[in-house]
């Protein structure tokens, strides 16, 4: 199994960027589907953006244009850039990893602890 240590959040305006990090100990990263989850106060997980087949990319529709997703296989290390942040993306920020492509109905196996992200108005 995977451990997962996220990094990077903060309290930004509306409209600001950041960039998340998730750092990874083990010799199998490249092995796993790596994602990204979010949940906010009172609302249940969601579903941001995976990695899929042959390293292609998947976003949720809230987030698509706006944030990116990528990898680097040689620090064991995954990203989520984002962009154009909304107060609604203020959330906890979890680096998942599973043995299939993360969405709404696959939760991964292994997550991270969490990073907040909030975003003022």
């Amino acid at each position: 199994q995977v451990q997962l240590v996220e990094s990077g959040g903060g309290l930004v305006q509306a409209g600001d960027s950041l960039r998340l990090s998730c750092a990874a100990s083990g010799r199998t990263f490249s092995s796993y589907f790596m994602g990204w989850f979010r949940q906010a106060p009172g609302k249940e997980r969601e579903f941001v953006a995976t990695f899929t087949w042959n390293d292609n990319t998947n976003y949720a529709d809230y987030v698509k244009g706006r944030f990116t997703i990528s990898r680097d296989n040689a620090k064991n290390t995954v990203y989520l850039q984002m962009n154009s942040l909304k107060p609604e993306d203020t959330a906890v920020y979890y680096c998942v990893a599973g043995v299939l492509p993360l969405s709404g109905s696959y939760l991964g196996s292994s997550w991270g602890q969490g990073t907040q992200v909030t975003v003022s108005s």
